[in-house]
């Protein structure tokens, strides 16, 4: 039972880290507390591989166990490979809008994500013989929990110090270890001889080197991946941000008594260490700041360069679900510059003029840091 349950974590860790749904946790973490988004992807992952070690469980009442091994090493083999293929030739849209909770949002999106991915069909694979498959679903929905909570720490705290390429070779040599294994022991020996195996391991050569001859020309290019990009973009911006944050605040020398989260730039230091640490925020909280402290004489400049920074983050695509907490800083930022803020960006032109409206002089410097 133990055994079982290791290996399905195990596998399902593997196959997970590295993988686009780590950038998904990363993003959702952005946005709702940590708690929540675990919560979610437990629900979601629970569904999506319970259905998986239902039919895999249902499979082996039919098909010879033999025959079902056989599949399951070819399967692994091909779960190997697919680890080793990028991202980037993936499509990236996950960025949906949310009409729901914070904890049923994550789940779908993990639900639906996961359909028909390598870990559902991992999941399948190792119910097909399991003694035990709801130990199999325990697995691989903690390998999922596990792998996504390490995506949204490493995202934050080492940005573009992620091993990404090794870790992706290393999750691939363990699936290929497995299934390589497995058609050992399974396939009848006069079909081991040398000449099948010479033909076995050279399509698997030829077929690794042309999936990996993409990345390998992006690193030679220094072109990033989508999830060493983002997580470079928001670890850079948070500390950038709270730097020039830390030097808009007047501290106690001036404003005698600290209001806390009721002074805007107060509130703006929260949502911004909530973004680096993952804590809970105040997202879901109505801000009304005391009057007394829109009125200070902060350092327009640094706030205006804040401004600039977040901006540069979310312009591309200001609508994704997972720059919440960002355009939280946003709204503070614009009140202090402009005495109001912009409730949403739906369209960066309309943005711009709405700006431009209030202070065009204004608008202009903080539209032009962007581009620093």
């Amino acid at each position: 039972m133990i055994q079982e349950l290791l290996k399905a974590f195990f596998l399902i860790f593997i196959a997970e880290m590295g993988d686009k749904t780590q950038i998904l946790a990363m993003a959702f973490a952005t946005r709702f507390p940590v708690k929540k988004v675990l919560l979610g992807i437990f629900l979601g992952s629970f569904l999506n591989h319970g259905l998986a070690v239902m039919l895999g469980s249902y499979i082996s009442n039919f098909i010879p166990i033999s025959t079902i091994q056989i599949i399951a090493g070819f399967a692994f083999v091909g779960f190997s490979l697919w680890t080793l293929k990028s991202d980037d030739d993936e499509d990236e849209d996950e960025k949906q809008k949310s009409k729901f909770g914070p904890v049923v949002t994550v789940a779908l999106a993990f639900f639906i994500g996961e359909l028909g991915d390598k870990t559902q069909l991992t999941a399948i694979t190792l119910a097909t013989d399991a003694a035990y498959p709801l130990v199999i679903l325990g697995g691989t929905v903690l390998g999922m929990i596990v792998t996504g909570g390490i995506g949204i720490v490493i995202g934050k705290t080492l940005g573009d110090k992620i091993p990404e390429f090794a870790i992706k070779i290393i999750a691939a040599t363990v699936f290929m270890f497995f299934g390589v294994t497995k058609l050992y022991q399974t396939i009848p020996s006069e079909y081991l001889n040398l000449p099948n195996i010479i033909v076995f391991a050279s399509i698997l050569i030829i077929a690794v080197f042309i999936i990996i001859k993409p990345m390998i020309i992006r690193r030679r290019q220094g072109k990033e991946s989508a999830f060493r990009k983002k997580s470079r973009e928001l670890h850079d911006y948070y500390y950038r941000v709270e730097e020039n944050i830390e030097k808009v605040c007047l501290g106690t020398e001036q404003c005698r008594e600290c209001e806390g989260n009721n002074c805007i730039v107060g509130h703006t230091k929260t949502l911004i260490k909530s973004g680096m640490d993952e804590s809970e925020h105040l997202l879901h909280e109505p801000f009304i700041p005391k009057e007394e402290t829109l009125n200070k004489h902060y350092d327009k400049q640094q706030v205006a360069e804040s401004l600039g920074a977040t901006l540069k983050v979310i312009k591309e695509n200001p609508t994704d679900m997972g720059y919440d907490n960002i355009h939280a800083i946003r709204k503070n930022l614009e009140t202090i510059l402009f005495g109001k803020s912009i409730e949403q960006i739906n369209d960066w032109s309309q943005y711009a003029k709405s700006l431009s409206d209030i202070d065009a002089a204004l608008a202009k410097s903080v539209l032009n840091k962007i581009n620093d």
